[in-house]
């Protein structure tokens, strides 16, 4: 369900602000949610999410921007090189629902503890990515804690020399490397996307965690405050 939030723009940052009512999308109690955006002189975005509840509720919110470091309109993104800080991702059911376990990357195509081109092993035979033509499992950041800033991706090039490093204080990231981008709108310069022409790097919390208790808990009470942060920073190799 789309949505159109409140914004302001101050300075170096834009505010977005929601409230959903009670009962939204099936959700319980009202949720006021704002979402800050702030851009350094050091090349570094800051997007901040906050939210307060009337009443407990489910709350797992991130951004979804898809990056392509060699610049709009400049096909595929499999020769990017990414290095992610998590040893272990969350294996799927074939609807692509967490069946619960933390399973290691290290001997799977799922690894990139070390950097490695996204393309290398996206069409190995194994099961996880032939489920969803690609990469698009959730990662468990190693060492999390709570409130604690992480850097946890780095995605680069090689052709552009530009690199993304990613920090947060979120305790898993989605991994999304445009499986199913062809069909979408056209760019702003008027071409047609393809396939694989962008990677959204999510940091987030557990997919379906209110279902699994052993995950993070996803649940916001009255008089609690959710309060996660993503940093992305631009530089160059």
């Amino acid at each position: 369900m789309n949505r159109i939030w409140e914004s302001n723009a101050e300075d170096n940052k834009v505010t977005f602000t929601y409230h959903a009512a009670d009962g939204e999308e099936g959700y319980p109690g009202v949720l006021d949610v704002k979402a800050e955006y702030t851009w350094s002189e050091d090349n570094e975005l800051t997007l901040r999410i906050t939210a307060e509840t009337d009443s407990a509720t489910i709350v797992n919110l991130t951004n979804h921007a898809y990056f392509n470091l060699d610049g709009e309109n400049a096909g595929s993104v499999l020769d990017h090189e990414m290095r992610l800080n998590a040893s272990r991702y969350l294996p799927t059911d074939d609807t692509q629902i967490p069946t619960g376990e933390l399973a290691p990357v290290a001997g799977t195509p799922m690894d990139f503890t070390q950097f490695k081109a996204i393309g290398r092993d996206i069409e190995a035979d194994f099961h996880p990515l032939k489920v969803g033509k690609g990469y698009d499992h959730c990662w468990v950041i190693d060492n999390y804690e709570k409130g604690t800033m992480k850097e946890v991706a780095e995605l680069r090039s090689s052709k552009s020399g530009r690199a993304l490093i990613i920090s947060t204080t979120q305790p898993g990231m989605q991994i999304y490397t445009g499986n199913w981008l062809a069909g979408c709108p056209e760019s702003i310069s008027g071409s047609a996307y393809s396939d694989y022409d962008g990677v959204a790097i999510e940091c987030q919390g557990f997919p379906d965690a209110p279902n699994k208790p052993d995950f993070p808990s996803p649940v916001l009470r009255k008089g609690e405050k959710y309060d996660e942060t993503i940093k992305f920073k631009f530089t160059t190799l």
